[in-house]
């Protein structure tokens, strides 16, 4: 973390207020936020993301109680996580893969970003994950996904090339997601987890780019800070597939974004993963990290 801001990153490790976004596949903004303040929902918007909203008055619990959440109307997703879709960016009728996609936060969303149009291959390896992911598919009113049960690693030699854009949040230490007051949020982190952790991550990068199409973008993304299941990742897929993809930089109108460290321990990155973006945690965002990636280069004979 930059030293003026500890103090600020510290002090968010609290509970953070509920976002959801609204499902323009079932609804729109108007008549969503018109039938929540009829029931006494104080909503605030959201600047940089026209979907996305803060509720001020309630709590989660009894947001999950409305008509409007259980006909799919909205879903309750962190205002962090909605970050990496909108850096994918995925358009009408395209082929999207999500990699590690239970339970559907994002899937649902780059869904309705694009209309129910094109292809979205959403994977998880848990079976269980994946019935919740099938279960959010269906609320949502979401049409143009299939679901694979399959390790992520291996997705590619079903689909080699193939994809225009693929995502990868990444299963990981969840750093960016700790409260004070909820030990269970940091009960399971160890240093050996998070250096497991960052031998999958890899994998299941270096898998992404090889079902991506060349001239297609891939977004790595995980709730943790720590380097080396981020900015490490980064470095050890551009050593391995050399000349196959760039970092892109990414854009982003927010406040609390720092560029990707280059250095960490006694270790040097490539200066690339300078392009990568770290949003520190606040009141209102996760910590997160998102690195954009373009295929420059075949990697598959």
């Amino acid at each position: 973390m930059p030293p003026d801001q500890i103090d600020s990153v510290v002090q968010s490790f609290t509970r953070r207020p509920t976002t959801f976004r609204v499902n323009p596949l079932k609804t729109n903004h108007a008549d969503l936020l018109a039938d929540l303040s009829k029931l006494g929902f104080e909503i605030e918007p959201v600047n940089w993301y026209a979907d996305a909203f803060i509720l001020r008055n309630k709590s989660k619990a009894e947001l999950i109680e409305t008509p409007m959440y259980q006909h799919g109307e909205l879903y309750v997703q962190s205002l962090s996580s909605m970050i990496p879709p909108l850096v994918l960016d995925p358009q009408p009728g395209e082929k999207i893969c999500d990699l590690a996609a239970a339970p559907g936060s994002k899937t649902t969303q780059i869904a309705a970003m694009m209309r129910n149009t094109g292809e979205i291959v959403a994977n998880d390896r848990s079976k269980i994950r994946l019935h919740k992911l099938v279960a959010n598919l269906k609320l949502q009113g979401v049409t143009n996904v299939r679901t694979r049960l399959t390790s992520g690693e291996d997705l590619w030699k079903r689909f080699p090339e193939y994809f225009d854009r693929t995502l990868v949040d990444a299963p990981c230490s969840l750093e960016g997601r700790f409260e004070a007051g909820n030990p269970k949020s940091f009960d399971g982190w160890s240093l050996r987890k998070v250096q497991l952790l960052s031998a999958i991550q890899s994998h299941l990068l270096r898998s992404a780019v090889s079902a991506t199409k060349r001239g297609g973008a891939i977004i790595y993304s995980t709730c943790t800070l720590s380097p080396e299941e981020n900015e490490q990742v980064i470095d050890w897929i551009l050593q391995k597939e050399p000349g196959v993809v760039e970092v892109e930089s990414i854009e982003l109108p927010m406040p609390g974004l720092q560029a990707g460290i280059t250095h960490w321990e006694r270790k040097d990155f490539s200066p690339a993963v300078h392009d990568t973006i770290r949003i520190l945690p606040s009141r209102t965002m996760e910590g997160f990290y998102i690195a954009r990636l373009r295929k420059i280069k075949s990697n598959v004979d």
